[in-house]
């Protein structure tokens, strides 16, 4: 099953859940939610705000990969903050 079947509910996900607390970024929340495909953990996460009192998601998915659960959320942090910091609220439109 391909990994946008799993990403856009066509499936199981390989266990993508939110790995852990969601983590603030300047008034943005992230969550990692890496899912693992061909035995590696893929990049994926979420990036949410509250803007005039409704909740705005912005779901993303890289092609790294990473043998560690570790590993692949704490690139996706970092490519959360990198997406936050160029595009800011642009994201939800």
């Amino acid at each position: 099953m391909s990994f946008w079947k799993k990403l856009f509910g066509g499936g199981d996900a390989g266990g993508a859940e939110p790995a852990g607390d969601p983590v603030e970024h300047k008034g943005f929340l992230i969550r990692a939610t890496p899912f693992t495909e061909g035995g590696q953990y893929q990049t994926c996460g979420i990036i949410s705000k509250e803007i005039d009192g409704e909740v705005k998601e912005h779901r993303f998915i890289r092609a790294d990969r990473f043998p560690s659960r570790d590993d692949a959320i704490d690139v996706t942090l970092r490519k959360a903050r990198q997406i936050i910091d160029e595009q800011g609220d642009r994201i939800f439109k």
